[in-house]
């Protein structure tokens, strides 16, 4: 990986790491590599060299989480709105947007909010819009080596309490997407998971057992996956099946 940039975004600097695509990858749309929470984009750095055979890689650290600045307010919009605007500031017309958890979430709302700019969709262990009872802290430690300590309770509550309209949104997104699910040894309910991809007018779901960390735990079987989804990506149902 090359060593971290950092963009003006008017409320602070957002860190980012970038890889140029192999010879011959030019017309290959870039892609956008957004890690989970707690973490930072170091967490992509055994699989961003792989996909960078094929297309040019861009790694961002989230607002207030590895090298970004630590500037709230926190919210699951704002860390799209951010997204979104890097890859403006970036002149990406059209990208490949892979996320893991709350980077699959924040993946999930910039293709709804503009779906024009995502021309595939990669969601590993995406939080479905149901109720999670995820426990959010109330007592936090001082200092987090990865993420200001104030995004945890802000981002879990919202996770915990989504808006039931996610379900019609979700009907209403025709990009190609692929969801990869950890199986029962994931923290998170893997049924309504199931019903995200069933809602998704052009969704893929791949199962590997694996838990919540599938690009971690399973590189090889991640990367298989998505470069097959990528070759081959389902196209949109007549009638997506909604929730």
């Amino acid at each position: 990986m090359l060593a971290y940039r950092s963009m003006d975004m008017g409320w602070g600097r957002l860190a980012y790491r970038s890889i140029e695509g192999g010879s011959g990858t030019e017309a290959a749309p870039p892609m956008v590599l957004v890690h989970g929470g707690g973490g930072d984009g170091t967490t992509w750095d055994a699989l961003a060299p792989t996909f960078a055979r094929h297309r040019t890689v861009h790694v961002p650290d989230l607002r207030g989480m590895g090298s970004s600045d630590r500037v709230g307010p926190y919210s699951l919009t704002v860390l799209r709105d951010d997204l979104l605007a890097l890859l403006g500031r970036l002149a990406l017309e059209r990208v490949v947007l892979v996320g893991h958890s709350l980077g699959a979430a924040v993946a999930l709302l910039a293709a709804e909010r503009a779906p024009e700019r995502v021309t595939a969709l990669v969601l590993e262990e995406c939080p479905p819009p149901v109720p999670l009872g995820i426990i959010v802290p109330t007592v936090l430690p001082e200092s987090a080596p990865y993420y200001d300590r104030e995004i945890r309770p802000s981002v879990l509550a919202e996770l915990n309490a989504p808006d039931p309209a996610r379900w019609s949104a979700l009907a209403s997104l025709s990009v190609p997407t692929l969801m990869l699910a950890g199986g029962p040894g994931s923290h998170l309910p893997q049924e309504p998971m199931a019903r995200m991809a069933e809602s998704l007018p052009a969704a893929r779901l791949v199962t590997v057992p694996t838990g919540h960390h599938v690009h971690a735990q399973a590189p090889d079987v991640f990367v298989a996956a998505v470069e097959s989804f990528l070759a081959d990506p389902p196209t949109a149902r007549a009638e997506p099946s909604g929730a």
